[in-house]
This record gives C-alpha cells, sequence and structure tokens, in this order.
C-alpha cells in the first residue's frame, strides 16, 4: 500500500484503503483511559499564557505548526538505535529517510561536511563532542560562566566542569568584549586540546578567526557552540563558524525557531568519532517525532524568507536595546549585535535585583529570566542583571514600534512594583498588544 517517491517522501496507493480501520470512538477505541482532562486543561493554559504575555526569554521561540505536528507525530512510537541503513532494530525504512532528510538539509544550511542530528539537546551536543575528542582529565578553555559562558563550558557543578579541568577566559573590562589576546595568553599557557568559543549570555558577535588561529598556534580542536545563534548564521547575519571550527554544536529551537533538540556539524575526518560519541556514547535511540520536526525545521531555514527574519530579529534587538537604554537601563557591552540584551538593573535602581525583578515582570505579562552580569557582586540565584531576547516577538511580527512599548511596559513594571493593582493593570495592556500580534491562528 506504501511505496516511496524518486526524491525519498512516502506517498499511499489508492489501495490504502482507510475504511478498512474505522475511526476510533468512545465506543470501540482501544485506549480505554480516554483523554486526560488535567493536562489538557494545562495546554490550554500554557497556550493562553503565551498568547497574553510576551515571551523574551533568550532561548526560546515560537515553533511552526508543521514543527509542532511533526513533533507529535506517530514517528514517536519507533526505537531505531543506530543511523539511516545501520540500525539495531527492523521498520526503520521511513525513519532512515526523515533522518536523512535532516542530515542532508543542515548540510546545505550551514555548508557542512558532516552532521549528526541525533543529540536530545545541546548539552548532550557538547557531551557527546568532548567524549569524541577528550580524555577524562585533559585540559579545555572556554568562556567563563559569569561573563556569558554556559554551564557545559566548564562550570563546576556540570559534567563538562567535573570531568574536564575548564581553564576559562572572559571579557575585557571596558566595553565588556571577549578579550582576545587574553585568551591567546591563557591558552599558550595552559595549552588545551580543545577550545570552545560561544556563549549564552553574550551581546556581541563572536569572531570564530581568532580562535582558528590560535588553535592551529597550540595544536588544539576547534568548537564553536552556536547554540544561540544559529538561526542568526543561518540567516546570514552572523559569521559562519563551520569553515573555521573542527565541530559545531548548537540547538534547534532558539533562533533557529525548530523544535527542541540539538544538532553536530564537523569535518568528515571527525565524523566516525563524533557518531560513535553521540550512539551509543551517550544516548541510545534518537527521538525519532524529534529528528523529524528538525528536518520540518531545516526546510523552514532554507526559505529565503528566514534571512529576513534574521535580519528583522538583529533590527528588534538593537531597537529594543536603545529604548531601554533611554529608560535608563545599563546594557552590557553598550547594546546587541544578536537576538539578546544583558541588563544591568543597578544603573536603573541599585536596590533592584534580578530575582525580583524577574518575579514583578512576570506578573506584569513580560516573560524573561534573571542572568548575572560580568563580576556581579550577587549570586546567580539574585543576580543584578536580567536577559532579554526578542527572537520569540519577531516571530509574531511586532517590529522597532512594539520594541518601544517593551521597554516603556518593562519599566513601568519595575518603577510601580509595589502597587499589585498598577502591575496587574499593565499586564492588561501587554495582552493588548500581544493580541494583536498572535502566533498562531488557531
Amino acid at each position: 500500500a506504501r511505496k516511496s517517491t524518486s526524491q525519498g517522501m512516502l506517498c499511499f496507493s489508492s489501495r490504502d484503503n482507510h475504511e478498512r480501520r474505522p475511526p476510533m470512538t468512545s465506543s470501540n477505541s482501544i485506549w480505554t483511559v480516554g483523554a486526560d482532562p488535567q493536562i489538557e486543561q494545562l495546554i490550554r493554559q500554557e497556550k493562553e499564557r503565551q498568547m497574553t504575555s510576551l515571551q523574551l526569554i533568550a532561548s526560546e521561540n515560537f515553533a511552526s505548526p508543521a514543527v509542532m505536528e511533526a513533533t507529535g507525530s506517530v514517528f514517536t512510537n519507533k526505537y531505531s538505535e543506530g543511523y539511516p541503513r545501520r540500525r539495531y532494530y527492523g521498520g526503520n525504512a521511513h525513519v532512515d529517510v526523515a533522518e536523512q532528510l535532516a542530515i542532508d538539509r543542515v548540510k546545505q544550511l550551514f555548508g557542512a561536511e558532516h552532521a549528526n542530528v541525533q543529540p536530545h539537546s545541546g548539552s548532550q551536543a557538547n557531551a557527546a563532542v568532548y567524549m569524541a575528542l577528550l580524555d577524562v582529565g585533559d585540559t579545555v578553555m572556554g568562556m567563563s560562566l559569569d561573563h556569558g559562558g554556559h554551564l557545559t563550558h566548564g562550570s563546576p557543578v556540570n559534567a563538562s566542569g567535573r570531568f574536564y579541568n575548564f581553564v576559562s577566559y572572559g571579557l575585557t573590562e571596558g566595553d565588556e568584549r571577549i578579550d582576545y589576546e587574553e585568551m591567546r595568553s591563557i591558552a599558550l599557557a595552559e595549552r588545551p586540546k580543545l577550545i570552545v568559543a560561544g556563549a549564552t549570555a553574550y551581546p556581541r558577535r563572536i569572531d570564530p578567526e581568532p580562535f582558528r588561529k590560535v588553535c592551529d598556534e597550540i595544536g588544539a580542536y576547534f568548537m564553536f557552540d552556536a547554540a544561540h545563534i544559529a538561526g542568526l548564521i543561518a540567516g546570514g547575519q552572523h559569521p559562519n563558524p563551520v569553515p573555521s571550527a573542527d565541530v559545531v554544536t548548537f540547538t534547534t529551537h532558539k533562533t533557529l525557531r525548530g523544535p527542541r533538540g540539538g544538532c553536530i556539524l564537523s569535518t568528515e575526518s571527525l565524523a566516525k568519532k563524533i557518531d560513535s560519541a553521540v550512539f551509543p556514547g551517550n544516548q541510545g535511540g534518537p527521538l525519532d517525532h524529534v529528528v523529524l520536526a528538525k528536518a520540518v525545521g531545516f526546510r523552514e531555514a532554507l526559505d529565503p524568507g528566514f534571512a529576513d527574519y534574521a535580519k528583522r530579529i538583529v533590527d528588534n534587538a538593537s531597537a529594543l536595546a536603545d529604548a531601554l537604554a533611554n529608560q535608563g537601563f545599563r546594557l552590557v557591552s553598550g547594546g546587541t549585535d544578536n537576538h539578546l540584551l544583558l541588563v544591568d538593573l543597578r544603573s536603573f535602581d541599585d536596590d533592584l535585583t534580578g530575582k525580583e525583578a524577574q518575579e514583578v515582570l512576570d506578573l506584569g505579562g513580560v516573560t524573561l529570566n534573571r542572568n548575572t552580569i560580568p563580576d556581579d557582586p550577587r549570586s546567580p540565584f539574585v543576580t543584578s542583571g536580567v536577559r532579554m531576547g526578542v527572537a520569540s516577538v519577531t516571530t509574531q511580527g511586532m517590529s522597532s514600534k512594539e520594541m518601544g512599548q517593551i521597554a516603556e511596559f518593562t519599566a513601568r513594571i519595575l518603577r510601580q512594583r509595589d502597587d499589585d493593582s498598577a502591575v496587574k493593570a499593565i499586564a492588561t495592556e501587554v495582552a493588548d498588544l500581544c493580541a494583536k500580534f498572535p502566533p498562531y491562528s488557531d
């Protein structure tokens, strides 16, 4: 009943008569428990929250209906340890086609020699690269967590910091940009086997070339963690690290706007090591429904319209930075080149912490996260700053005008944070704005 087209996609012949399988109803369904009303209510409530408040968490975005449909498809029922045409289970003909589509599309998107689309997350992708290229105890260099680096770049509470000897580079004291000279000096002194570029809270472009030169100078591998900026790279707004790096990791959501998951790109010479580290090194069977959705997301990013989306992200972030500065906030590094902003609250109100700001802004319909600023005197649980991202609101169609409104909402909520009725009134204004830009028509 089923056959494959020449393009590798699946189609159905007329012999695939759906009338042979009666539709499942309450009287003939094999699912005796039925729907879960509590979960259905939570889904409705979460949808309402997303539709009526501003989603400014830099790690988030709105996935397309096509991505969500794939994520919720029957591919979730399949188990497929291994790789296309090299599985440990039967019944993977369609899974093989789907995973190969994802591989081919992401290689085309970034110009990569090899791709592994199976990592469950960006953290899993990074862990697999470390396993592939390092031995336990090897020296690695990454950006300091308190200067914008990620947990997987050597934090002592993360497996990366426990299994490997991480040394850190950071930002210049003056302009709060990556200190490439310091990075080189540390690398020459410590001789790391791997240098990691990339960040989770750094609002500026990252130039891959200085890292490549230092890696060549000391004979180290170069890994670029593009988790946050993958969509900006795909859209031509940031330099593509693939030609320079030995390995590039990223998440498939955030600015790339696909499903939640991870991906690894590498040179062909490292392909076998990377694949073996993902499976069986770090993971068992891939999440086939997510791999399917990754293929959908990569196709969307290959569309010429995605470049326009990436440009609008950068434009909106710059507009929001200017508007926040006009409200009295200090922007770390003075602004942004990407999708996120790191806001130092102390210039706005020295007594205001990131924790308090996050909580009251949430009540006012502005969702973001507290974040440390460089050399923050407060703990990571309290912080002196917040992080804001514009990928989601850009997906909704908002532009520079709305960025000004978002900055105004933010400032008003924080100025009136002790007045619950005022904060709730602003939340209504926020909901009215969001109603003009629904991410989903249904």
